[in-house]
């Protein structure tokens, strides 16, 4: 299945607080098991106004259902391509 990069503008993301994102992982991860195996998140990084999912689905409409479902921004929605690192350089 294609691998996503989904970017969600939520003002405010790095200030939320471990029981908060609790909350917002708990939601996603129901969300996640209604809609079953067609779609699976893999982990986000939170920064001080977005968070960045990365999500293995099959196609970017699943993606937007995830969101519309969970109530969560989609703002930007990426199919990844490949992924390099410093071990690409050898």
């Amino acid at each position: 299945m294609p691998k996503y990069l989904i970017e969600r503008d939520i003002p405010g993301a790095g200030k939320l607080t471990p029981a908060e994102l609790q909350g917002i992982s708990q939601k996603s991860c129901g969300v996640l098991r209604e809609m079953g195996p067609r779609i699976q998140w893999l982990h986000s990084y939170v920064t001080g106004d977005k968070v960045y999912c990365i999500y293995i689905a099959d196609n970017e409409q699943a993606i937007r259902e995830h969101a519309e479902q969970g109530g969560f921004p989609a703002n930007r929605i990426e199919e990844i391509k490949t992924m390099i690192d410093p071990t690409t350089a050898d």
